[in-house]
């Protein structure tokens, strides 16, 4: 029978889950998941979850979705060992270096491929059952044929998604909250760049909108179809939603799964009624409708884009107003319900003034409230409501939450029920603790003598046209690096355009998005680019890695191919991938981390480029007739709709180029320089060639996350920081944890051993 699988955010959460009926949760602990900003899960609630869950026969699966740095791996390697002490069900992962470490040293350990994999084909699916996968959570982009044709082909379990927050670029592919500030989704830290208010120019006038907010998913119709199709496990998301919007969703999935064999129709209208209570955003079934892949690329994008839909998700209850401090009682009552639910430190409330709404609300609704400046948001259960001698209501709210962050109605009291605690009553017998164990130095492979002869010394230049590929001339590159889109396909297949470069000195670039939909098109379009001479291509999805290795070609890792810390690199030559593209998020002081200086010469460096910030797979809605948008902040975008899909790109570019002369002092000797999805002009062109040469910066550019890295805080300092202050720093990357602090390991000295770059046996 179909698992139904429950997002658990908090204790409360983790009662209403198994209270409705499900099957399974998951839950993130306080480091190493991609919902950082929810409660999350102490150590000992955590353990008394996996023992009372287990006693009920129900399963429990632990994110470990997000990517690691380098400086990071021996923190990521302790608590991979707590993981194995304690026992959950299955590890929801991203980062392949979680699976090189769990092949090396937790091979008790059940890995499932996070969405954040990027795994929509039944060639990557294959791929990771190979390297021991039991599960792959697929990507939400993809229709019910799709699905269906990935079951027919592997016997690795499906999990997907039913209900619940979409995001509006491919999973795993988001760059723009890293973008804007260090905050990666990639790591956890979403500042949801998609639910903003933009504003355009169109028709000589300004607009405003959310134009890049998805509606929420809702496939509670789809659900028998899904089953027979041998889905294994259906997932609801929500770890940071309310207990009462995580009980209702499992009830209304509960009841298709038990009753819609008796009556399809039936089961599916009372669910739906359960369903009633969900004060989210509108719903859309996003792909599952579509006859064709090309009809889902034409129609997609209007079946989930509103612009004049709000951001936020609830009913809209208004602003906070004034803010003042909480009763003596209701600050001692807040303490001792956080110490009951496992010593959580931060329980602090306010009292606030709401204005703007029509609805009131009172003790036993559930509200969420988001920051002005998008900096954070919490839900939260109103517990104490008061009328001033004015007449106005005040409401507790968390501590940290300001005047001008907006309040959203999820559950009203009526709506509320209470659940069994899950956790036993007394965690004192649950002490585990991530050890003080030494991580084996993990050495990568050395150079060999000509393994790279594919892949020499010096600039690299890549487009996303036949035109731009002329343009690219000026240079003077040793490698041309041509995206293979439709027009480049039917270019190069159609053998329409003498190019000016060789097939030896052409790579060709794989896209990082590979559904099932085109699979086995793409793979017979790399067997005949292979055949025509074409040996070495950039891979930015792991079908892609499974394709080339059979194809015979040479397969270099995209920067799509996360490789931040040297144990994905290791896993990635497992692969045999002996090259990388340093990924667009990566920072300096963690590539060096990542490639000692004798292996640098494995590693291609991006030093200008537009990067991809949101990748859609479909064409935007007609009536967004723009090219150019902007934020409140006044920075630019572009957006590039095609039959390929649309793209989110800055105006300005990221540069380094005036660094290559102390990075190429330091090792490194292989440059790109992007104009993907762009148009290359002769003046830009020849500002790089100036920069390149004269070793000066450009201006106008970002340097993206190359100086500061990534905003890395633990989630214990990112609350003292949010309650600290309602203006966090966000743009200029103010506030960002120096590099190294948020590792819990030591120095190394001596360690237990070390790790050969190729997997043991």
């Amino acid at each position: 029978m179909a698992e139904l699988l429950a997002p658990a955010g908090n204790v409360e959460s983790l009662d209403a889950a198994i209270g409705e009926g499900a099957d399974a949760v998951y839950l993130g602990l306080k480091t190493f998941n991609a919902r950082l900003r929810s409660s999350n899960f102490s150590f000992r609630e955590f353990e008394g979850a996996v023992s009372s869950l287990h006693k009920k026969g129900k399963k429990i699966y632990v994110t470990v979705n997000t990517v690691c740095e380098e400086r990071e791996t021996e923190r990521l390697y302790r608590f991979l060992a707590y993981l194995n002490r304690v026992g959950p069900d299955g590890l929801i992962v991203q980062d392949y270096g979680v699976i090189r470490m769990c092949q090396e040293f937790f091979p008790n350990l059940a890995l499932h491929a996070s969405t954040q994999m990027n795994v929509e084909s039944a060639a990557a699916v294959n791929l990771l059952g190979k390297e021991g996968f039991k599960r792959a959570v697929l990507a939400r982009e993809l229709g019910l044929e799709e699905i269906k044709e990935i079951k027919a082909k592997t016997n690795v379990e499906l999990e997907v998604f039913a209900h619940g927050a979409l995001c509006v670029s491919e999973s795993g592919l988001c760059l723009f909250s890293s973008f804007l500030g260090g905050k990666s989704a990639n790591r956890g830290m979403c500042a949801q760049a998609c639910r903003r208010l933009y504003t355009t120019e169109s028709g000589g006038g300004n607009f405003s909108g959310y134009y890049f907010s998805p509606c929420d998913l809702q496939l509670i119709d789809k659900i028998p179809d899904l089953v027979e199709a041998g889905v294994e496990s259906f997932k609801i998301e929500g770890r940071m939603k309310s207990a009462d919007y995580v009980g209702s969703v499992v009830a209304a999935y509960r009841y298709v799964l038990d009753h819609w064999q008796e009556n399809k129709k039936e089961a599916v209208a009372a669910a739906k009624r359960i369903l009633a209570t969900d004060f989210a955003r509108s719903k859309t079934s996003y792909w599952y409708n579509f006859k064709s892949v090309q009809e889902g690329v034409e129609k997609a994008g209007a079946e989930i884009l509103n612009p004049n839909q709000a951001g936020g998700t609830g009913i809209y209850l208004g602003k906070i107003s004034s803010t003042k401090a909480a009763p003596d009682e209701l600050k001692e009552a807040a303490k001792a319900a956080a110490e009951k639910s496992g010593g959580q430190k931060d329980f602090r409330v306010q009292l606030a003034l709401i204005k703007g709404g029509s609805y009131s609300p009172d003790p036993g609704d559930s509200i969420r409230i988001h920051k002005k400046n998008d900096a954070g948001r919490a839900s939260h259960k109103v517990k104490h409501s008061e009328y001033d001698d004015q007449g106005r209501l005040w409401i507790d709210v968390p501590a940290g939450f300001g005047e001008g962050d907006e309040v959203y109605l999820l559950q009203t009291k009526s709506m509320s029920k209470r659940y069994q605690r899950v956790l036993p009553n007394d965690l004192g017998p649950f002490n585990h603790q991530p050890r003080d164990e030494l991580l084996p130095v993990m050495d990568l492979t050395p150079v060999q003598k000509k393994e790279l002869d594919y892949f020499p010394e010096g600039l690299y230049v890549q487009v996303s046209s036949i035109a731009d590929v002329f343009a690219a001339q000026a240079l003077n590159p040793v490698r041309l690096i041509l995206e293979l889109n439709s027009e480049t396909l039917s270019d190069l297949l159609g053998k329409k355009t003498v190019l000016p470069f060789s097939k030896k000195q052409t790579v060709l670039s794989l896209d990082p998005f590979c559904p099932q939909g085109i699979e086995e098109k793409q793979i017979e379009q790399i067997g005949a680019l292979t055949e025509m001479g074409y040996g070495v291509f950039v891979a930015n999805n792991l079908a892609q890695v499974s394709v080339l290795r059979q194809k015979g070609a040479k397969a270099i890792a995209g920067p799509y191919l996360y490789t931040f810390n040297r144990w994905a690199v290791s896993w990635l030559e497992n692969q045999n991938i002996g090259a990388f593209i340093s990924p667009y998020e990566n920072s300096k002081k963690n590539l060096e981390g990542v490639f000692e200086p004798k292996l640098r010469d494995r590693v291609l460096l991006p030093i200008y480029a537009y990067p991809a910030l949101f990748r859609m797979r479909f064409k935007l809605p007609k009536d967004y007739d723009f090219t150019y948008f902007s934020d409140k902040e006044e920075v630019n975008f572009k957006v590039n709709s095609t039959v390929d899909g649309s793209f989110v790109m800055p105006e300005a570019p990221f540069s380094i180029a005036d660094k290559t002369g102390s990075l190429k002092s330091e090792g490194f000797r292989r440059f790109l320089v992007d104009f993907s999805k762009t148009k290359v002009g002769r003046q830009e062109v020849k500002a790089v060639q100036q920069s390149l040469a004269r070793q000066q910066p450009l201006e106008g550019v970002s340097r993206f996350n190359w100086k500061e890295g990534f905003y890395s805080i633990s989630p214990e300092e990112y609350r003292a920081k949010f309650d600290a202050s309602s203006e966090p720093a966000f743009r200029s990357g103010k506030g960002r944890k120096p590099q190294g602090a948020a590792s819990a390991s030591k120095p190394r000295g001596k360690t237990q051993g070390r790790a050969s770059g190729k997997r043991r046996k």
